[in-house]
């Protein structure tokens, strides 16, 4: 009797241990198989990425051979005798995009801080739903109200009113000389900080959510106001973070099209004046790569898209290298 209870325990323990190694046996599995997955996802990224620099290198091989280093430098852009030159978008994109910038992230990091710090509970979630709407509006719905309602206001009391204060200043009246047309450079700035609000305001708001109450709240007991806390403790633990949503804001408004080729003139030219109208590499390829007619045309406006590629991994690079430092800063 002892011998067959004995027995028997030893079964069990030998089924319970050959489970064990069953279910080990699944969950190493299942880890090789997540492993290779997501390896594969990453490759798979590496691999698209490449043949999207390839597929633009090798089409932008006829104008690059043709025209050398002259098409980044030249700002002709004449399809009847086949002269390229890719200085006015490129100006209009950079020019367009800091505009942007410049009016976003001021307004975005704003409405952030009230919205974490100073607006009412109740009013918290309509706002924020609000903003966050803001992002989900086609571009060409902006470009439609740019066109009908901001240029023609811009028109009748911003633009008149800015070359009237400005007209006399030294710098500021090349800035704002000319004509109001309405539409230009300036408007598609505007146009552009209205889109890429939403991201920056958004990604800001949920940083400054993270930041441990606790550190505001020392803050308080020693007697700082909204501003210092926002200033020395909240802005400081977050800039990471508001910095990388700065970096998405400004991505969106290097690549943005329709909405800036309504309200930004299409003339392929450089003014010193914000007012005047321009061009820009998205805009120039949404307007003509239907009309291109001939290898070399369309290997232009391809080579201004390679153009686009290579200016969007520069600004992500120097991003990246401002990150790396704040780390190394901070230990």
């Amino acid at each position: 009797m002892v011998v067959d209870v004995t027995w028997q325990g030893a079964r069990v323990g030998a089924q319970d241990a050959a489970e064990r190694a069953n279910a080990l046996r699944k969950l190493r599995l299942a880890d090789v198989l997540f492993h290779a997955v997501t390896r594969s996802a990453a490759i798979f990224v590496l691999l698209l990425l490449g043949g999207v620099m390839v597929a633009l290198l090798l089409g932008a091989l006829p104008a690059l051979t043709t025209f050398g280093f002259d098409f980044v430098t030249t700002q002709s852009w004449n399809p009847v005798t086949e002269k390229f030159g890719a200085l006015a978008p490129i100006y209009g994109t950079l020019v367009t995009s800091l505009i942007a910038m410049a009016v976003a992230v001021p307004f975005g990091l704003l409405i952030a801080m009230f919205l974490t710090e100073l607006c009412p509970m109740w009013a918290r979630r309509p706002i924020g739903i609000a903003i966050e709407l803001l992002a989900g509006i086609p571009s060409i719905i902006y470009g439609i109200w740019g066109l009908f309602v901001l240029a023609p206001f811009l028109q009748q009391y911003v633009q008149p009113a800015l070359i009237a204060t400005f007209g006399e200043v030294p710098v500021l009246s090349s800035l704002f000389a000319g004509p109001p047309y309405g539409i230009g450079v300036l408007t598609a700035g505007l146009i552009l900080a209205i889109m890429v609000l939403p991201f920056i305001t958004s990604i800001s708001r949920d940083v400054f959510d993270a930041v441990p109450p606790v550190l505001k709240e020392a803050a308080y007991g020693l007697g700082c106001s909204t501003w210092e806390v926002m200033r020395h403790v909240v802005l400081p633990y977050t800039r990471v973070g508001v910095i990388g949503g700065v970096m998405l804001g400004l991505g969106r408004a290097l690549g943005e099209t329709m909405a800036v080729t309504f309200v930004i003139g299409n003339a392929h030219k450089i003014s010193s004046s914000l007012l005047a109208p321009g061009t820009t590499i998205s805009a120039t390829i949404a307007n003509e790569f239907t009309e291109a007619v001939g290898d070399l045309y369309t290997s232009s406006l391809i080579a201004l898209g390679l153009i686009l590629f290579v200016i969007t991994f520069i600004v992500l690079a120097i991003a990246r290298y401002l990150l790396l430092r704040i780390e190394r800063k901070a230990g």
